[in-house]
């Protein structure tokens, strides 16, 4: 990774660390550090900050550009999740949502998870809330299955 700015470098690090050791505090550390560092000015004289697709989206990207194994809009028999990530013998699954609640229930209530038991022993379940003000992380839950 010599060719890449040395704080992008620790930011994928970061990420594939608290992937690597399950430690989803850092993992959410990172994603607000990520939005916190979108210039301002990108949110003027739009509502872009007020659609879930455009964290969805942002997310993604740098989760790809990471070379994480991931999933955006994952499909299932009852709904879809909004992003998984496959790492080693873990899954993430994430949900988000904006100027709203219940993000790691609605991953419960549908059940999301059914779809990767009988593959993976370590499941998580991310519920990640938007703030359309802050334009960053306004709630983080999470639960092991």
């Amino acid at each position: 990774m010599d060719y890449l700015s040395s704080s992008v470098t620790v930011d994928i690090r970061g990420i594939i660390k608290a992937l690597n050791d399950k430690d989803l505090d850092s993992f959410k550390e990172a994603i607000e550090s990520l939005f916190a560092s979108i210039a301002y000015n990108n949110y003027t004289k739009n509502s872009i900050g007020e659609y879930e697709g455009y964290y969805a989206s942002v997310l993604y990207a740098y989760l790809a550009g990471s070379g994480l194994n991931i999933v955006a809009e994952d499909v299932t028999s009852i709904g879809r999740m909004d992003l998984t990530i496959i790492f080693r013998d873990s899954v993430y699954i994430l949900e988000f949502k904006v100027n709203g609640s219940n993000a790691l229930n609605q991953i419960k209530n549908k059940d999301y998870a059914t779809k990767y038991k009988s593959r993976y022993t370590d499941i998580y379940l991310i519920g990640i809330e938007f703030d359309s003000q802050s334009r960053n992380i306004a709630n983080f839950e999470w639960e092991r299955v």
